[in-house]
């Protein structure tokens, strides 16, 4: 009803169940969004307009327990998480219904990126949030889970404009976003403390990990339930077709 009453050049599939964790809470809830969200958007493309131009948003979650390094559009998925396994159906789903019908649907897969706008439970946005209140004093301890994960963190305004290009390029093809640097959660604890003139001091290994204030009191702990059931640890990917194609960086 929506697509018929807009008449839309392009839609731009962001709707998802978002939140990686969340989908082994909710992985029902999780599938029906992710994946079939992307089928009914497509299928209603089919029947009411096939020249509207699709862009399916993808993740570097898709790549899960990483087959090749660093990641582009040739490594094969390996999801490690409801959200993922959905995110992998939308994309097949995507290029089945491109190659069936001759629509042009595109999929992109963006590496982890980041704004102000970002959600508090994300771990970027609670780093930030959480070492700024202990900062000012407006709490004590910041609880967190494997700070040993590594991401290719960018930032949302450019790969907005990465989408566009993707809908813009003369023909449907699939594309990796993201900008080829990597850093630890724990590397981005550093960094945000550092701006914040904020030392921290490590102690510990594994779950016993603790950072401490100058003053010597408990600032960052360790918890298992952030753990997930099975962990990411290792995405970076390689955006060279992207750069050489949609001139994007």
């Amino acid at each position: 009803d929506i697509i018929k009453k807009t008449k839309p050049n392009e839609i731009y599939n962001l709707a998802a169940q978002s939140h990686v964790a969340v989908s082994f809470k909710i992985p029902e809830y999780t599938s029906n969004a992710d994946a079939l969200g992307s089928l009914r958007i497509l299928d209603s493309i089919i029947k009411i307009n096939p020249k509207i131009k699709f862009y399916q948003a993808g993740s570097s979650e898709m790549y899960g327990k990483v087959q090749s390094f660093p990641q582009t559009e040739k490594t094969p998925f390996y999801p490690r998480s409801p959200y993922a396994v959905s995110k992998v159906y939308a994309h097949w789903i995507t290029v089945n219904y491109r190659e069936s019908y001759n629509l042009f649907a595109c999929n992109g897969i963006l590496f982890n990126h980041e704004s102000p706008l970002r959600g508090e439970t994300f771990v970027t946005k609670k780093i930030v949030k959480g070492l700024c209140r202990i900062k000012l004093k407006k709490q004590k301890k910041l609880y967190l889970g494997n700070i040993y994960a590594k991401r290719d963190w960018g930032h949302a305004e450019d790969y907005v404009d990465a989408m566009w290009k993707i809908l813009q390029y003369k023909k449907p093809e699939d594309w990796v976003i993201c900008t080829g640097k990597q850093y630890s959660v724990k590397q981005f604890i550093n960094l945000v403390a550092k701006n914040l003139n904020l030392k921290l001091f490590w102690r510990g290994k594994g779950l016993n990990e603790k950072a401490y204030s100058e003053k010597n009191e408990k600032i960052i702990e360790i918890k298992k339930e952030y753990f997930r059931p099975a962990e990411v640890e290792n995405l970076k990917g390689n955006a060279g077709k992207a750069k050489k194609h949609l001139n994007w960086k």
